[in-house]
């Protein structure tokens, strides 16, 4: 299974990472969409599991959650879904997701089960770093690797203790707020960047805002090892909800479009 130490390692560049809702708008579909995205330059997936109160959301992924609630998404079948895509190609897989999905499943065999299903690190956006110990046990066990988040208002004291307990990469917020797509990045991303960077070795991510090639380019400028792009990818799915060609099509170039940004920026 390939990891993110080799993806940042092999990378001469910000690895590029969208986002989806597993089983939007529907199973099928949610699969034909990660894999155009797979095919259009994705270097690492980050993967929903949907919830019916996903507090750190804005309305475009509140939106994809009910969309895949209603098409009888589960847990169970976001287990499926993954193992479909990693058959298809061996690409790191990140979840992020509440904790609550991981303790009615039961925690142990969560990361256990997602772990051999092909997933490689679990954030739980509802869960701060103060009760990792509710999973990082368990992680470590499983094999995964495990992703906390950092934002603009996080002290420098608590960005070395999240660090210390990240092993994969630190999810880092760009800007106050929930996720959605905006018109321009935070001011302060390029200086929470060089704060982690002065911090810690481990990889830095940054996500929440960010929806043009050019953000991508201006974050990865940087300093930033990857680039999270979620809702507004997932908007061209509910811009397109009638029209699964078009869909797949709008997912396909704008993806190509900021992989050929990034690669030509490094």
């Amino acid at each position: 299974m390939k990891t993110y130490k080799q993806v940042f390692s092999e990378l001469k560049r910000a690895a590029l990472i969208p986002f989806f809702v597993i089983g939007d708008p529907a199973f099928d579909t949610s699969f034909e969409v990660v894999k155009a995205a797979i095919d259009s330059g994705a270097d690492i997936l980050e993967l929903g599991i949907p919830f019916s109160d996903p507090i750190a959301d804005g309305p475009t992924i509140q939106k994809a959650d009910i969309r895949s609630l209603c098409n009888g998404m589960t847990v169970k079948k976001a287990l499926e879904f993954i193992k479909k895509v990693k058959d298809y190609k061996d690409i790191p897989i990140g979840l992020l997701m509440y904790y609550n999905l991981i303790y009615q499943y039961g925690t142990e065999k969560f990361f256990n089960d997602f772990h051999q299903a092909g997933v490689n690190s679990v954030l739980v956006a509802d869960l701060s770093v103060d009760d990792a110990g509710e999973i990082d046990g368990f992680a470590k066990s499983a094999g995964l690797d495990t992703v906390f988040m950092v934002t603009p208002n996080t002290s420098e004291e608590r960005m070395k203790l999240i660090a210390s307990k990240t092993t994969g990469f630190i999810y880092t917020v760009s800007l106050l707020g929930v996720t959605g797509s905006r018109k321009q990045l935070s001011g302060h991303i390029g200086e929470l960047i060089g704060r982690l960077k002065g911090l810690t070795d481990v990889p830095i991510c940054v996500g929440f805002g960010i929806s043009t090639a050019q953000h991508a380019t201006t974050i990865a400028s940087a300093g930033a090892d990857g680039v999270i792009i979620g809702s507004k990818i997932v908007g061209l799915i509910e811009a397109n909800i009638e029209n699964k060609e078009k869909m797949l099509a709008d997912i396909s170039a704008f993806v190509g479009e900021v992989k050929t940004a990034l690669d030509n920026n490094a």
